[in-house]
């Protein structure tokens, strides 16, 4: 397996040509790191005029690995080939590292980049990526592969130090300066390696935290650029500035998944905060949380959470009989809502509001919460990336165990752990009655283990007691029905009245109504069972839009025409073998006795679409009548060359989960004068989650656009 890392940029306050005179310093040896035994120039060359410099080192590494494994390798040193490349005129350092001892068993890659600061020409930016791939290392690969990555971190963690530490010693000596390189005036006069120019008292070496440059509202980092800009990079100060004290691993990690963000991504990138969150979930694995994000942020799109503060409105009752409310902050700075679920009629609220109007609070409440989260960390000055929930339990009894309750507070639970994971910092559990237990092992289940281990539970009055309430909240802020002296603007609940409950009819046609307001639609493609979509055109030059993405698999999409109406779709039986189908097969419009070119027509080119795309396009009518939009299952040439009648139906039935694709898919019907001006329309990319590229590729023989987003 191939270990990757990559560094944020790590800014120096200092001008590169300084920093270029204390990386100067650090050969042929360097005290300052024990391992770094030797080096020796093997080659140098320089061009015409100077302005380019080019060095390469053998430089002899002594690992701390154990003398057992250096026997068996047969070596006690290790040998590296580096490769500087200065241009002064540029002002930039490339340093490319690879290994020259095991290089047939082991590949060690480092690029590391000194540049000039882009909004300050007095600092200098450093960047590094490296990736280590063992192939064979004697039987001790794993062995192998912690050692290098330990020595590897210890090294990255010691460069920058080093740095600092020759600036410091340039300073002692009377160097506060080095001019930028000029061209050279004499045309015969060939200048000499980077020396040192004599002591001069023009310009003093800018201070740590000086009110200069891009920073000076704010010393401990440089300005974030826009998150999704080619440009952005994250730099170190900003990390531990914003997001906290990270390992360079965890540094590496999130940088690389918010790569991927900008490479792949077409929608909105989300904060580097929500980023971290999925990482810290699924413990820094990149691939596990990169699935896990990815997911969230489909769902995003689908339910338009991005809109949920700013449009939806909360029901009357919701704000008479839902106690529960945001109340200052903890100790630590992290936001405190407080939630009286005792004195809450859960019944009642599902009976008269439903469980989707449920689950909508709880979503606001949560991006209320990462709203919070942002402006507590401009508050006190240090990242804060979750809050803390006090739940009051005095008064919870059986009636809260209603089962409909119960069910809706698992769903919940669920769309919360999916996409807001790692935002809750600790929660407050108190006065936990003897029932409380029923409802902790019904929910426990579906609560992350990490979550858990954040439950405090007191019960009766312990909260009052040492290591009760006081250690986590201030006195000052602890509420006046807690025992506090601070008033706190929560409804105090009661039962909802029975003449505001609806009928379960009306419940069921609501939050139908509820779950599928979103214009996106999810549909699943099984091999074998294409899904199509009918849509009856009544006016020639009408324009078909649609906007879809593919989440799992790889689909063909076709557009075919019929001037007859296809007959009412029947879950198919297999077709003639009059085998009942065994699992969910897609209804089929286009009748299996339809003749193409006869009975019905392709009117676009089969268009490919992979896994991960976003595919936009349209589609003018030239006559009326019945069009088919179909998503087909994609497989490889040597997969669908199958002789068997409708073999390919049993495969969807008995193996769903190995031939099933997934899209999300929204289409419009639009008359050619609207087309143009529509708001939904393709022409003002009205979606969260694709962006149309400038470019738009047209068939004047289909009269068609579409886009695919890669």
């Amino acid at each position: 397996m191939v270990q990757e890392y990559q560094s944020p940029v790590r800014v120096y306050k200092h001008p590169f040509e300084l920093i270029m005179a204390a990386y100067l310093r650090r050969f042929p040896k360097c005290p300052l790191i024990p391992v770094f035994v030797d080096s020796e120039i093997i080659n140098e060359s320089q061009s015409k005029d100077g302005s380019t410099l080019v060095t390469e080192r053998r430089c002899v590494i002594d690992i701390e690995a154990p003398r057992l494994l250096k026997r068996i390798a047969g070596v006690d040193y290790l040998y590296f080939i580096q490769k500087n490349t200065l241009n002064r005129r540029d002002r930039t350092l490339h340093i490319e590292v690879q290994n020259e001892t095991f290089s047939n068993r082991v590949i060690v890659r480092e690029c590391c980049n000194y540049t000039v600061h882009p909004e300050n020409e007095d600092w200098t930016c450093f960047e590094q990526t490296a990736s280590l791939d063992i192939k064979s290392f004697f039987g001790f690969e794993s062995t192998a592969e912690k050692i290098a990555m330990k020595q590897y971190a210890s090294s990255i963690k010691k460069g920058k130090e080093i740095i600092e530490y020759y600036l410091r010693q340039l300073e002692e000596e009377g160097v506060t300066y080095i001019p930028p390189w000029t061209p050279p005036v004499v045309a015969d006069r060939v200048p000499t390696r980077l020396q040192l120019h004599p002591p001069s008292t023009a310009r003093p070496i800018p201070v740590r935290g000086a009110n200069n440059g891009p920073d000076s509202k704010d010393p401990t980092g440089p300005t974030e650029l826009l998150a999704g800009s080619p440009e952005d990079k994250l730099d170190a100060d900003y990390i531990r500035r914003y997001l906290g004290d990270l390992t360079l691993m965890q540094e590496s990690c999130l940088i690389r998944l918010r790569q991927w963000l900008q490479e792949n991504h077409k929608g909105k990138i989300p904060k580097d905060q929500h980023v971290l969150r999925f990482l810290r979930a699924r413990d820094f694995n990149l691939d596990k949380s990169r699935e896990l994000l990815c997911q969230s942020l489909t769902w995003r799109k689908q339910h338009q959470v991005d809109f949920l503060l700013d449009t939806w409105e909360r029901p009357q009752l919701l704000q008479d009989y839902y106690t529960g409310g945001w109340h200052h902050h903890d100790r630590d700075g992290r936001p405190l809502y407080v939630l009286r679920l005792g004195q809450m009629d859960t019944k009642g609220l599902v009976r008269a509001l439903g469980e989707e109007v449920l689950l909508r609070q709880v979503l606001s409440l949560n991006e209320e919460g990462l709203r919070r989260c942002e402006e507590n960390t401009r508050v006190f000055g240090r990242p804060i990336s979750c809050w803390t929930c006090l739940v009051d339990l005095e008064g919870l009894n059986m009636r809260h165990l209603w089962r409909p309750g119960v069910k809706a507070l698992l769903r919940i639970i669920e769309v919360a752990e999916a996409n807001y994971p790692e935002t809750l910092g600790r929660l407050l559990i108190l006065r936990a009655p003897r029932v409380f237990p029923v409802l902790w092992t019904l929910v426990s289940p579906l609560i992350d283990e990490n979550t858990r281990k954040k439950f405090l539970v007191y019960a009766g009055n312990d909260y009052q007691g040492p290591g009760g309430l006081v250690d986590y909240i201030d006195r000052e802020i602890i509420p006046e029905f807690l025992g506090g002296d601070c008033m706190c603007d929560i409804p105090e609940g009661g039962l909802v009245p029975k003449s505001l409950y609806r009928t379960a009819e009306e419940l069921e046609s609501e939050e139908n109504r509820l779950l599928t307001d979103s214009i996106y639609k999810s549909a699943s493609i099984f091999k074998g069972a294409p899904y199509e979509m009918l849509i009856e055109i009544t006016e020639a030059s009408s324009v078909i839009t649609w906007d879809f993405d593919v989440s799992k698999g790889d689909v063909i999409f076709n557009i075919y025409h019929s001037k007859k109406a296809p007959q009412a779709p029947k879950r198919d039986t297999l077709g003639a073998h009059g085998i009942p189908s065994l699992g969910p097969v897609n209804a089929q419009l286009i009748d299996k006795s339809w003749v193409l070119g006869q009975d019905y027509s392709m009117v676009e080119k089969a268009l490919v679409c992979r896994e991960g795309e976003s595919v936009q396009g349209s589609h003018v009518t030239r006559w009326p009548g019945f069009f088919i939009l179909q998503w087909r299952f994609h497989s490889s040439p040597a997969c669908s060359a199958s002789s068997l009648p409708r073999v390919d139906d049993v495969l969807a039935s008995l193996q769903v989960s190995s031939h099933k694709c997934k899209i999300m898919y929204y289409t419009e019907v639009l008359s050619s004068s609207d087309f143009r001006g529509s708001m939904t329309s393709l022409e003002s990319s009205h979606s969260g989650f694709s962006q149309l590229s400038a470019a738009t590729t047209s068939s004047s023989q289909s009269q068609t656009s579409s886009v695919i987003s890669r």
